[in-house]
């Protein structure tokens, strides 16, 4: 996303991919989405990390550049969950997974309507781990969607491991 907003900025990438219980992958997708790019490069030149990174940022602006319309998106995904869960709800997880519920109901509705009102937040076992036991999971911080789908999941084993054995 350019920013935290949901009615100030948009989506730029879009990364899913669908797990089993024991995180085995069953299917993935990852897009980038077609935005004005004046406008991206205005919104993203105020975050740190845009400049911090040039070759993910080049990677990304190239990305961009291949994407697809944001409603297109929003129905390839649409299709992905409906394909591997039917009428039921997928659940959204992640790393700090609100904000990203927040654009997906703004931007994408359709999406909203076939994901699980609870989610899964990676984030609430990472302040646990932290906060209780002094644990702390490394990041490599690539800021890229589908970098980190696979960060959050081998976080997210990381605490469940490290919970078996206490």
């Amino acid at each position: 996303m350019t920013g935290l907003d949901p009615q100030q900025d948009v989506i730029l990438e879009v990364a899913a991919e669908i797990t089993d219980f024991d995180f085995n992958p069953i299917a993935s997708y990852e897009s980038g989405v077609i935005q004005d790019k004046a406008f991206v490069t205005e919104r993203m030149n105020t975050w740190p990390w845009w400049n911090d990174y040039p070759e993910n940022r080049d990677n990304f602006i190239q990305k961009l550049n291949d994407g697809k319309p944001s409603s297109q998106v929003e129905q390839e995904l649409v299709a992905l969950i409906t394909k591997h869960f039917g009428d039921e709800p997928a659940i959204l997880a992640g790393n700090s997974i609100h904000n990203d519920r927040n654009f997906i109901k703004y931007w994408w509705p359709q999406l909203d309507a076939k994901l699980h009102y609870r989610m899964l937040d990676v984030s609430s076992f990472k302040i646990l781990m932290q906060g209780k036991y002094g644990i702390e999971f490394q990041k490599k911080k690539a800021h890229r969607a589908f970098d980190d789908i696979h960060e959050s999941i081998a976080e997210l084993q990381n605490y469940l491991q490290r919970i078996k054995s206490l």
